[in-house]
């Protein structure tokens, strides 16, 4: 739906072809500009309700033959669309902000981790911009850590809310993490946080997005071995 509660273009068009809403337009962009997620890459979706990112990134595997899988974790239960999926998708129940890393892992092929990282996260708006900003970079930040552990800190990190053994995160050396974020001042820190982690780092507001939203997203490829 628009702003106005009609039906806009991306709504009817996720109707026509299958999708469960038409937030997949956007990952389909990033995907299409980008070429992210390639033939039998293991996916991780943060926030994953209510799947339509998970039908693009099965899409995007290629054939079943291909191997690959598609996990999505979210504090809803999920159940994996009939359409554009198939047996490689999988959903998981849970707060991944308070899931072990190394729990996460086990949940990729091999326990090898994931090739691409996918937040489309959101906290619970407050209709105080600022607040709200503040709440969205604070979980982009988790789910920065989430994918690569305590670089994502640096020198920064006291070791009080990290595991020594948790270090890592489950984000492959070369993979690649989409972030959504709010726009606001803080983003611009958060870019620089994450550009001498990754080789490159760019911003996308997709078409799909609302006109009245203020969401924008961080792609960041190939993430690059700590020294």
């Amino acid at each position: 739906m628009s702003g106005a509660g009609v039906p806009d273009f991306f709504y009817r068009e996720a109707l026509r072809l299958g999708y469960v809403a038409r937030s997949a337009f956007k990952l389909l962009q990033m995907q299409n500009k980008h070429k992210l997620i390639t033939r039998g890459s293991a996916v991780l979706d943060l926030g994953c309700a209510p799947g339509a990112w998970l039908q693009v990134a099965c899409q995007s595997l290629g054939p079943l033959k291909d191997g690959g899988s598609v996990v999505g974790i979210d504090l809803k239960k999920v159940k994996v669309p009939s359409t554009h999926c198939d047996s490689r998708v999988r959903t998981v129940c849970a707060d991944v902000l308070n899931l072990p890393k190394q729990q996460i892992k086990t949940l990729s092929p091999q326990q090898k981790g994931f090739k691409v990282v996918l937040s489309d996260m959101c906290p619970l708006v407050s209709g105080v911009p600022t607040r709200d900003a503040a709440l969205s970079t604070e979980l982009g930040m988790r789910a920065l850590g989430v994918a690569v552990g305590r670089a994502a800190w640096g020198d920064a990190v006291d070791g009080s809310s990290e595991d020594s053994n948790d270090d890592d995160g489950v984000l492959q050396i070369g993979g690649s993490l989409i972030i959504k974020l709010l726009e606001s001042e803080d983003v611009r820190e958060f870019n620089q946080i994450c550009k001498p982690l990754f080789r490159k780092t760019s911003w996308l507001r997709p078409k799909a997005t609302r006109p009245s939203s203020r969401e924008i997203y961080l792609i960041c490829q190939d993430l690059q071995r700590r020294t």
